[in-house]
């Protein structure tokens, strides 16, 4: 059994991320109302996201995340390794690409009141391409989060490597 366990600044930001990404979604909205009504929470959830993935990733680069077991199966260890680099991406693309959409739109971002420059010129028809990039990576994001959670369920009662108490504040 691994019993290495991450940085309580790790398990943090991870839990707090994944509220986030999941209230981020469960409160996306797309179309054309958009401009008339945009989604606040939404962009301010989605926000957040960009603003801690960068603590998280400084964090597990500085020694926050345990170092892996003696490599037992190293496909599965490369694609472990892979897995969480893919979910950074996407939890800054994702964000990245909804700020950009809004641009396009023409709808002001703001952040705890802060306004943010738009980071594309308002277009009057559809949003683009990226707008569709976002709204696909959203459903996207959350079905890789929820694999990524059956394969720790996975690893804490099958394998019974202690994974899950690993990313616990429970000790």
């Amino acid at each position: 059994m691994t019993t290495a366990r991450y940085s309580k600044t790790m398990i943090v930001l991870h839990w707090v991320m994944a509220v986030l990404i999941l209230a981020a979604w469960l409160t996306s909205e797309g179309g054309r109302h958009v401009r008339e009504n945009p989604p606040v929470l939404h962009f301010w959830l989605g926000f957040s996201v960009l603003v801690l993935v960068i603590p998280r990733i400084i964090s597990r680069l500085l020694g926050g995340a345990p170092e892996m077991e003696a490599p037992r199966r190293p496909l599965l260890d490369l694609a472990a390794r892979a897995g969480h680099w893919v979910l950074y991406a996407f939890m800054i693309l994702l964000p990245l690409t909804g700020w950009y959409a809004a641009g396009r739109l023409g709808v002001p971002v703001t952040f705890f009141g802060l306004p943010l420059p738009a980071l594309a010129a308002p277009v009057q028809g559809a949003p683009g391409w990226i707008a569709e990039v976002h709204e696909t990576g959203g459903t996207v994001l959350l079905w890789l989060a929820g694999f990524h959670a059956v394969l720790a369920l996975w690893h804490q009662f099958v394998l019974r490597d202690g994974t899950l108490t690993r990313m616990s504040l429970v000790r």
